[in-house]
């Protein structure tokens, strides 16, 4: 981790500040470099489609990329994925190669990424709002995408899967599509910034106390910081954990939301829940990415896909059976 840290220079731990946000903004969309739909169907492996959903209450539309291996029967499970960023950056397009050619395609299922508006050009609960009517017309649409309405899993990194905890809030207290389980990897919950790993590895991590300031205050604008923040914005400040779908948790033990991790996965167990939390000794924000070959990076991709294929009840091993179409209706 430490030698993948070193060879990747400058550019992994500059720190996100205000006054570098509206730069780092404007690079990110320069350099972002997402597959187009042909290249996604991958001559024919893969269906592809790009669907918009009405936004609910700020009106608009939400894009929504869907995918499945194309050689295996419906319907399918999803996975409802929401891609990381801070909140300021990152998009749909960009997480769907990684997460066909991991999960997609061994495991057989149908995927859908969500291009939720990023701040500070939208704030909370814009992005949130974005992802919750996502979720429901992906429900909707189930059956155009191959999918089963009733085996959704909810998942993200870091941003994205803070707004997949809030997902599973939301579902809960709103009723919507529920979830068999939540996906969260190094996921962003705690705009109060004040753990002991965020001071820890002030400097040191590749997101570190700085850059969640400033994620954290672009998403909140003036309600940063606020008392009564609903746990939509920030799960961490959640009273009540009970009721919410298995959580898989997943966090580095060198990396600023280590401990606002764990506090989660604890919180779960002691509303009566299930949480499986995995902390990789040694980890960095982002290190699977950073170094996607590293004995620890392969660890926890194996980690992750164990839980999927329990959740989903895949066999543990060889190719995913081809269950039968469903009826029509």
């Amino acid at each position: 981790m430490a030698a993948a840290l070193a060879a990747a220079g400058d550019g992994w731990r500059e720190p996100l500040t205000p006054e570098n946000l509206a730069d780092r903004q404007a690079r990110d969309a320069a350099t972002r470099t997402g597959p187009t739909l042909r290249e996604l169907r991958a001559d024919g492996r893969f269906e592809v489609e790009e669907l918009r959903v009405p936004a609910g209450r700020d009106g608009g539309e939400v894009t929504l990329v869907g995918a499945r291996p194309a050689d295996v029967a419906g319907p399918l499970p999803l996975l409802y994925y929401l891609h990381g960023g801070g909140m300021v950056m990152g998009s749909a397009w960009s997480v769907l190669p990684r997460l066909l050619r991991e999960w997609a395609l061994p495991l057989g299922l149908a995927v859908v990424a969500v291009e939720y508006r990023l701040a500070p050009h939208a704030r909370y609960p814009g992005p949130v709002e974005d992802c919750w009517a996502g979720l429901v017309g992906a429900a909707e649409r189930a059956a155009a995408l191959g999918a089963d309405p009733e085996r959704i899993v909810v998942g993200g990194k870091s941003a994205g899967g803070g707004l997949a905890a809030a997902l599973a809030l939301l579902t809960r207290d709103r009723g919507g599509p529920a979830p068999i389980g939540q996906l969260l990897l190094s996921p962003m919950l705690d705009d109060r910034n004040d753990t002991f790993s965020g001071h820890q590895m002030a400097g040191r991590d590749t997101w570190d106390r700085t850059s969640n300031a400033t994620a954290w205050q672009a998403l909140l604008g003036d309600r940063y910081g606020a008392a009564d923040l609903p746990p939509y914005a920030a799960p961490a400040r959640a009273a009540d954990l009970s009721g919410l779908p298995p959580a898989y948790v997943e966090v580095g033990s060198a990396e600023t939301f280590r401990d606002e991790a764990v506090a989660y996965a604890d919180a779960i167990w002691r509303a009566g829940g299930e949480a499986e939390l995995h902390v990789w000794s040694g980890a960095f924000h982002g290190f699977d990415t950073l170094a996607p070959r590293a004995a620890l990076s392969q660890d926890a991709r194996e980690a992750r896909t164990r839980w999927l294929r329990r959740i989903l009840g895949r066999p543990a091993d060889g190719p995913v059976p081809n269950p039968p179409a469903a009826a029509p209706r």
